[in-house]
């Protein structure tokens, strides 16, 4: 039910989250949360690539256009988390997550599980917002193969 270029587009998704956040980590900036708002532009530039190659290639239709931009960004988000979930262990674990926890929206007693449940959820919410603003942005535009 996944097609190539949403698997494609979901993998640079997780590629540029992953390096994203580990150049933050690596200058020390990862505890600026103003800074991971980035992270919302690289997965919209993700799912832009999907919708805009669909389009390119003839497919108009809305409701599958969306829903493959929305499929696009649920795989980038599942395979960040899995790779936030390895990375929190290799840094130590809870005693990293309490790190993150103290300057993120979650309060202080969190676990692996709720903290990544919880940006689990968030990232969906945004995959569905940004393919339907995307979406709307396309609507209409017919590209050229």
């Amino acid at each position: 039910m996944i097609n190539n270029i949403e698997f494609k587009n979901g993998i640079l998704i997780f590629l540029g989250i992953g390096i994203f956040f580990l150049v933050l980590d690596v200058l020390g900036l990862a505890d600026k949360n103003y800074l991971r708002i980035l992270n919302a532009f690289i997965v919209l530039f993700g799912i832009n690539q999907t919708i805009k190659t669909k389009i390119k290639n003839g497919n108009s239709d809305y409701l599958e256009n969306l829903f493959s931009g929305f499929k696009t960004g649920v795989i980038g988000i599942v395979l960040g988390i899995v790779g936030l979930i390895i990375f929190i262990y290799i840094k130590g674990g809870e005693a990293y997550l309490d790190k993150l926890s103290d300057t993120f929206f979650f309060g202080k007693d969190n676990n692996i599980i709720k903290y990544c449940s919880i940006l689990f959820f968030e990232g969906i919410a945004s995959s569905l917002i940004g393919s339907f603003v995307l979406m709307q942005y396309w609507k209409g535009i017919e590209l050229k193969p």
